[in-house]
């Protein structure tokens, strides 16, 4: 479940490193050659494997790449070891406790019906809502800038399968959330949110077990991460059947 991001890369692309975009994967050896940790370095950069004690080296060779990345992320030691050691950036935040939680079963609580896979067509009414998601959990809009690579990530989650929601009579979104990451034995919940206008009518719950029922016909475990003062996030999650099984962290820059 930790390493879900990796894995659910090299399923889709059937090699681990390098990607389009760059991204190489760093690896720790022993000395008879046996890979002992690793690290993923591109746009983000994800200990994978890593232990604290590894983390000075991989610091070193980070420092060395010399490139640009918006996070860390990634089991809580080991990112957070990183980010001390590479050194030299100021994070913006730094959210150093963020429960890993999972199921692996049914959900407990009834799934909305209403909620089902989107479409391309979605794409219009979709798309605002993903950029509102993302600046009330990041702190700023993904499209500053220039929005190509934010909106090519929403259609490739939709035309993967990927993404789900519940439309109002409208077409105003009122639930939605994505499968981030798809590997074999896991998937990994991302993007969870609820109209504000129709916050606390409970959609969370039967949005989220529809995800869980849905993300569980691609593998047997569900999981996701959640900033620990969420406490409305975290209540959802374990009401729907969700159970904590580690700690995330996540340095923003």
């Amino acid at each position: 479940m930790a390493n879900v991001f990796i894995a659910s890369h090299v399923l889709a692309t059937g090699t681990a490193a390098p990607t389009p975009s760059g991204a190489e994967i760093l690896g720790a050896f022993d000395g008879d050659g046996g890979l002992t940790g690793a690290c993923w370095l591109g746009a983000n950069i994800v200990p994978v494997g890593m232990t604290a004690d590894d983390a000075p080296a991989f610091a070193n060779a980070v420092r060395s790449a010399d490139r640009r990345f918006a996070s860390i992320f990634g089991p809580a030691e080991a990112t957070l070891a990183l980010y001390n050691g590479i050194g030299g950036r100021r994070a913006r935040d730094v959210r150093a406790v963020q429960p890993l939680m999972a199921i692996d079963g049914g959900p407990a609580v009834r799934p909305d019906p209403l909620v089902r896979v989107t479409t391309l067509d979605d794409f219009e009414v979709l798309a605002p809502a993903c950029v509102a998601m993302f600046e009330e959990e990041v702190g700023y809009s993904p499209v500053v800038g220039g929005s190509d690579n934010y909106y090519r990530r929403v259609r490739q989650l939709i035309q993967q399968g990927h993404s789900m929601a519940r439309f109002g009579e409208d077409r105003e979104v009122l639930f939605k959330a994505e499968l981030g990451a798809v590997s074999s034995a896991a998937t990994q919940v991302q993007g969870v949110w609820v109209n504000p206008a129709h916050r606390g009518l409970g959609l969370s719950h039967g949005g989220m077990a529809a995800v869980v029922g849905f993300a569980r016909k691609l593998a047997p475990v569900v999981s996701l991460y959640v900033n620990d003062y969420n406490h409305r996030a975290k209540a959802c999650y374990e009401r729907v059947g969700f159970e904590r099984v580690g700690t995330f962290a996540t340095v923003l820059f």
